[in-house]
């Protein structure tokens, strides 16, 4: 199906105005330039109790050259107040430069075909509903069809993108530019910071990260592929202390 080159935008994805963007600060916070805006996002479950759509709460002010906090530790979060210069958080970034699709399995269905790449799970569990989306993207009719679809797009971290099979194309729509603040009751933490509509996040050396559509931001200090969320706020049971 894909193609997987080398590329600077991810297919399906668009990239924002280039005066926004999140710039990575070596063993600092994240600075945001332009002014997009900034809430809370409550993960609201089904009656099934999965993970199913975002509540938006409280806002924060945002602009240009605000800083974020990446260490986890501010006590003025969402901002950076310099904690993390004394506090043992080890900040490297570990992420790859390479395009989401070069490490991403493919799975095949009827309609569409699914593209995971698990290093950037964010853990928000949109993908358990139904039979969970790697196999209801199997599982032939459009009920089936549409939940996969939902799932991905839900997905704050971007990890799983559905593919139109008789096109080749993504199934995915620009999203309207924002930064979330992800809360998720289910796991009893506070999530990452989600960057929708193409956002472009610049490394601590300068160098651009894959322009996509959904990416989600370490906040707890603990990923293993910083600056991306992995999961660990979940294990460690960050809380920010905001809701």
């Amino acid at each position: 199906m894909p193609e997987r080159k080398s590329q600077s935008v991810q297919p399906g994805s668009v990239e924002s105005d280039p005066s926004i963007s999140v710039v990575v600060l070596d063993g600092g916070p994240y600075i945001v330039r332009g002014a997009p805006p900034l809430h809370i996002q409550t993960i609201t479950r089904n009656a099934q109790g999965q993970s199913w759509s975002y509540t938006q709460g409280r806002e924060f002010p945002i602009k240009d050259k605000t800083a974020l906090c990446r260490c986890g530790h501010s006590r003025n979060k969402p901002y950076c107040d310099g904690t993390h210069a004394k506090v043992d958080v080890d900040l490297t970034e570990t992420a790859t430069f390479e395009p989401m699709l070069n490490g991403a399995e493919e799975i095949d269905g009827p309609r569409y075909a699914l593209t995971d790449n698990e290093h950037y799970c964010a853990f928000a569990r949109f993908c358990d509903n139904g039979e969970r989306i790697w196999n209801e993207v199997r599982i032939p009719g459009e009920e089936h069809a549409q939940l996969a679809v939902h799932m991905a797009h839900h997905c704050p971290g971007g990890r799983l993108l559905v593919w139109d099979r008789t096109t080749g194309l993504p199934v995915e729509q620009p999203l309207p530019v924002s930064l979330s603040l992800i809360e998720d009751p289910g796991a009893q933490a506070s999530g990452p910071l989600v960057l929708r509509g193409g956002i472009r996040v610049q490394s601590a050396n300068g160098e651009s990260y894959e322009i996509r559509n959904r990416q989600a931001l370490c906040r707890c200090g603990a990923s293993s592929n910083k600056p991306f969320c992995d999961g660990s706020h979940a294990s460690i049971h960050f809380r920010d202390g905001l809701e």
